[in-house]
């Protein structure tokens, strides 16, 4: 099922609605985004189909000593066997997302997410804004990772820890499988956040980026 299909049209209304609630009082911009996968992770597939082959090898070398009838000896064979099997491991690793999971460190994981959320900040544009005033809520499925990553304007000013807290709100909400309702409560938060700032909407702000959600 791709990203797009898992939420109704009613759905992204709610989370447009709750980002033009919470710009209108201030002068920044709130940009959610989703995305299925940050990372290709081929390392994974390479990693599967050598697991998968060895432990072809490892059962050819079983049945040649425990259970002859079944053994294998024309190297011919085996060689085809291994191969195909750990062709079947990589393919596996490809299309089951949680066996490509353990194929892959937490530490590529992160990195391939940070990476993904830094080109998604510059392709959605979130720092064209006047004042450098954007915010964008990044969530990626696949990692389940979510990030906060506020413009210069704002950054200077408002804490990690105050970003922190609010990632750790939709990681809750999305383990109750309430990930709509914690998007809504995570750009509410960012508006009330930039309010308290002093980030106040002027009489000559407009609305420079568009309040849907990017799925990507």
């Amino acid at each position: 099922m791709s990203l797009k299909s898992r939420f109704s049209t009613a759905e992204l209304e709610r989370i447009k609605a709750a980002v033009r609630k919470a710009e209108d009082k201030i002068s920044g911009e709130i940009v959610p985004v989703f995305v299925e996968k940050s990372g290709f992770y081929s390392i994974a597939n390479y990693r599967a189909a050598m697991v998968f082959g060895s432990l072809a090898f490892i059962m050819i070398i079983f049945f040649d000593r425990y259970y002859p009838p079944m053994a294998i000896y024309d190297p011919l064979i085996i060689f085809l066997s291994v191969t195909l099997i750990g062709i079947v491991g990589a393919l596996a690793s490809h299309f089951i997302n949680s066996l490509q999971k353990l194929f892959v460190s937490q530490e590529h994981l992160n990195r391939a997410t940070r990476q993904r959320a830094e080109t998604a900040f510059m392709q959605e544009e979130v720092f064209n804004t006047r004042h450098r005033t954007g915010i964008m809520i990044f969530v990626s499925f696949f990692e389940r990772e979510v990030m906060v990553m506020a413009d210069r304007g704002i950054s200077k000013v408002v804490e990690q820890k105050e970003w922190d807290k609010i990632v750790q709100g939709i990681i809750q909400n999305i383990r109750k499988d309430k990930v709509i309702e914690g998007i809504e409560g995570a750009i509410l938060r960012c508006g009330e956040i930039l309010l308290e700032k002093g980030f106040h909407k002027t009489a000559d702000d407009v609305n420079e980026l568009r309040d849907d959600l990017r799925i990507e």
